[in-house]
C-alpha cells in the first residue's frame, strides 16, 4: 500500500463530500420533520381550542328550546296580570308570584326580559308593528309593547313586538 491509498481510519476528499451531504440531507430531514410536528401541535392546539369553544357554546345554549317554548306562558301570565290588573287578592297574588319564579329560573339559566319601552327602537331586538304620533316622546322611541321579547346569553330568542314613535 502507498501513502496515496486511502486506509479506513484516514478520510479522503471524496469521502468528505460524501458524508457532508449526506449531513446536509439528514439536517434539511431533521428540520422539515421539526416543522411538521410544530405544525400539528398548532393543528392539535387549535382543534383542542374549537372543542371548548364548541363545548361551552353547547353548555350555555342548551336550554334554548325548552326556554323557548316556555314563552307562550310568561305571555299568558302576563296576559292574566294585565287582565286582573284592577284586581286585588290572592289569585292576583299567586300569578305574579309565579311570573316571578319563572323569570328567576330563566335567568338562573342566562335568559333575559326585553321589556323596552322608552328605548330607543333597535331593529336587532325589536320588531316594530306600527308608528304611532307620540307627543313629547323623541322620534324613534319605543312607545308600545304588545309582546316582550327574550334574549339567552346575549343571543335573540324573539324580538319584542313594539310600536314606535313616529316622527
Amino acid at each position: 500500500m502507498t501513502n496515496q491509498e486511502s486506509t479506513p481510519d484516514a478520510p479522503t476528499p471524496e469521502g468528505d463530500y460524501g458524508l457532508d451531504g449526506e449531513l446536509e440531507q439528514l439536517r434539511t430531514a431533521m428540520a422539515s420533520l421539526r416543522e411538521e410536528a410544530l405544525r400539528e401541535r398548532a393543528e392539535l392546539d387549535n382543534q383542542r381550542k374549537r372543542l371548548a369553544r364548541d363545548v361551552d357554546q353547547a353548555r350555555r345554549f342548551a336550554n334554548e328550546k325548552l326556554l323557548s317554548q316556555l314563552l307562550p306562558v310568561l305571555d299568558s301570565l302576563d296576559a292574566g296580570l294585565l287582565a286582573a290588573s284592577a284586581e286585588t287578592g290572592p289569585l292576583k297574588d299567586g300569578l305574579n308570584m309565579t311570573l316571578r319564579q319563572l323569570l328567576k329560573v330563566g335567568a338562573d339559566n342566562g335568559m333575559t326580559q326585553l321589556d323596552p319601552i322608552g328605548v330607543a327602537f333597535d331593529p336587532e331586538w325589536h320588531q316594530a308593528i306600527s308608528q304611532v304620533p307620540a307627543a313629547g316622546t323623541e322620534p324613534g322611541t319605543v312607545v308600545q309593547v304588545f309582546q316582550k321579547g327574550y334574549s339567552l346569553n346575549d343571543r335573540l330568542l324573539r324580538p319584542a313586538l313594539v310600536v314606535v314613535a313616529a316622527g
